[in-house]
């Protein structure tokens, strides 16, 4: 049985050649970075080495980055540092409805310490709009956090104007990145952000270590207390061997990254017509064209989205009903239910995301055994309209126009349409 991964935004493979960089410092180059003797000195140097191809990949100076434990305490840092250092002066944080739990949960939870926050709304793609982010702006706003590009629909956010936005205001500005970095090009200088979030695992690096960007001159506390290392902004002996993992994953993305980019697209864009060709009822979820190379978020009406999966996972096809972080939950999506999508239509979301090991030959795999499954996952449901009407009026603007038309006549809705 073939065996197709499609998860690569929970988690992509460790590179051979991170892994090979990595070894060493798991075994005879074993210094503590912050001992002055020859065998800390070495693990140090490789320690700045990777903070230098880190800093370059996303165009920021090597003091500028901070390693941390990975994505989600990269965001942690910045939100809750910015609080404690504004603590006492300002209480306003804005955030948007389709954050990662890393960033929402986070902000939310600093009301119970007086903090106010605002979450800005979407739109149907899963767009935050700049000008709701400027009217939620008041004298006691002092962080500004909307993520880089979507974990579930792989929306891409108008970063740069909102980062403007908050530069005008004197508002901290942060970015979680995690999805884009080594994906789409990212540029701290060029958005105009104060602070931005990544992860190693999520470009082909080792899991349990992210760096946090810092812009020079910016200062907020530390999440982590206790020691002197990453500059008195992260405290705890340095993870060497992740470090340096993530260093040479993140120099080898920056060399790839253009031509990997237009390879998944290419691939993304054939499973997409794919599946909308050969499956009615079928939606796209997140931007048509401003969205991540990889990824491709599709709901099909009239299946459970568990049972998808199961069904999927028998066949050796690897995918996600969403985040990994909340794919054990019942609950649906709070990304599609910010986006307008009903609750029966969210719950039948799957998210598929291609990676370098992706190849034709595995898309069109997905694409001639997932029409079967759906198909057998509609004829045991007790609401599925087998007389083939229109099935989607639901999510139409103009129920009444809703018609069955040419296979493939649109990526919003396949081979059923709105007019």
């Amino acid at each position: 049985m073939r065996r197709v991964y499609l998860d690569h935004a929970a988690t992509t493979p460790v590179r051979p050649e991170v892994f090979e960089a990595m070894v060493p410092y798991l075994t005879e180059r074993f210094g503590n970075p912050s001992s002055i003797h020859s065998f800390g000195r070495e693990a140090r140097m490789e320690l700045d080495k990777a903070r230098e191809r880190v800093a370059a990949l996303i165009g920021a100076e090597p003091q500028e980055i901070v390693f941390t434990g990975g994505g989600s305490e990269a965001d942690n840092h910045a939100i809750r540092g910015a609080a404690l250092a504004a603590f006492g002066k300002k209480n306003h944080i804005i955030t948007s409805a389709v954050e990662h739990h890393a960033v929402l949960d986070t902000a939310l939870s600093l009301r119970s310490l007086g903090f106010e926050v605002t979450v800005v709304p979407v739109d149907q793609y899963g767009m935050v709009n700049p000008d709701d982010v400027r009217a939620a702006i008041t004298p006691n706003t002092f962080l500004i956090t909307i993520m880089h590009s979507n974990n579930e629909v792989g929306t891409l956010q108008p970063i740069k104007e909102i980062a403007a936005i908050a530069r005008e205001a004197g508002v901290l500005m942060h970015t979680d990145a995690v999805q884009s970095v080594g994906h789409v090009p990212v540029d701290v200088r060029d958005l105009g952000v104060d602070m931005l979030s990544m992860a190693a695992h999520k470009l082909y690096g080792p899991k349990g270590v992210g760096a946090l960007y810092i812009r020079k001159g910016i200062r907020i506390a530390p999440l982590i207390t206790g020691g002197a290392q990453e500059r008195k902004r992260r405290a705890g002996t340095e993870n060497t061997a992740g470090i340096v993992g993530m260093g040479v994953a993140a120099e080898l993305a920056m060399t790839e990254l253009h031509q990997e980019a237009a390879r998944e697209a290419a691939l993304r864009d054939r499973l997409v017509n794919g599946l909308m060709t050969h499956i009615p009822h079928v939606k796209l979820n997140g931007h048509p064209t401003m969205r991540l190379p990889n990824n491709a978020n599709v709901s099909f009406l009239y299946v459970e989205g568990e049972a998808l999966l199961l069904n999927l996972d028998m066949a050796g096809i690897a995918a996600s009903s969403g985040s990994a972080c909340t794919s054990g939950s019942l609950e649906p999506s709070h990304v599609l239910l910010a986006m307008g999508i009903p609750h029966e239509v969210a719950h039948g979301s799957v998210r598929m995301t291609l990676g370098r090991g992706t190849t034709v030959e595995d898309v069109d795999y997905v694409v001639s055994v997932l029409p079967g499954i759906v198909q057998k996952l509609r004829m045991m449901s007790p609401i599925y309209d087998r007389a083939g009407e229109c099935a989607i009026k639901d999510l139409c603007a103009n129920p009444e126009g809703c018609h069955r038309a040419g296979a493939g006549s649109g990526v919003q809705s396949g081979p059923y349409s709105c007019k």
